[in-house]
Formats: C-alpha cells, sequence, structure tokens
C-alpha cells in the first residue's frame, strides 16, 4: 500500500545538519544541509528507495523550505533535487539566495 506523503513529519535535526520525512516512527527521506551565516546550503537529499516517487522526497523539501522561511534565512541549493523541485515551484523562488 503507498504512503500518504501528507503524513509525513518533517523535522530540522541540527545536530546531524539535515533535516528528515519521518514516517511510521522511522526517518524514510533526509536532505543534509550547512548553515552558513543566514543560508542554508542544502547538499544532498535521499529517500528510501522503497518509497521512492511517493511524494516524500518533495514533502520534505517543502517542509525544509518552510522551515528556512520561517526563520527568516535564504537558501542555497547545491543538491540535483532540492534545485529541481525548486523549478518546479516558483513560489519558493524568493528563499533562493544563489543555486548551483
Amino acid at each position: 500500500m503507498p504512503e500518504d506523503p501528507q503524513h509525513v513529519d518533517v523535522r530540522d535535526n541540527p545536530d546531524e545538519q539535515r533535516y528528515e520525512a519521518w514516517l511510521d516512527g522511522r526517518v524514510v527521506a533526509f536532505s543534509r544541509y550547512r548553515v552558513i551565516n543566514d543560508r542554508v546550503v542544502f547538499l544532498h537529499t535521499e529517500t528510501d528507495e522503497e518509497l521512492e516517487g511517493q511524494g516524500i522526497g518533495g514533502r520534505l523539501v517543502q517542509g525544509a523550505l518552510d522551515d528556512v522561511r520561517s526563520s527568516g534565512r535564504r537558501i542555497t541549493s547545491k543538491c540535483p533535487f532540492v534545485s529541481s523541485w525548486l523549478d518546479r515551484h516558483p513560489e519558493y523562488a524568493d528563499l533562493a539566495a544563489t543555486t548551483g
């Protein structure tokens, strides 16, 4: 049965420098980052193979970017997945300090 990405809980784990997507009590995806001054630099995103294609990675990115927005910071994406997600969601373009 496919998982519902709406039930994914996105949490910041600053000790590990990553945002995590939690589902059924376990981490099923994460996005590594580094904080540089007032920017969050997204480096790499992974989703459990058995859950790929179900929207969990997108929910993770959206939750992470909503958190960044609420903190008043901006982002730089060095992660191809985050960059691709941003290309499809222009409503988050204001967060991008630079990409690449």
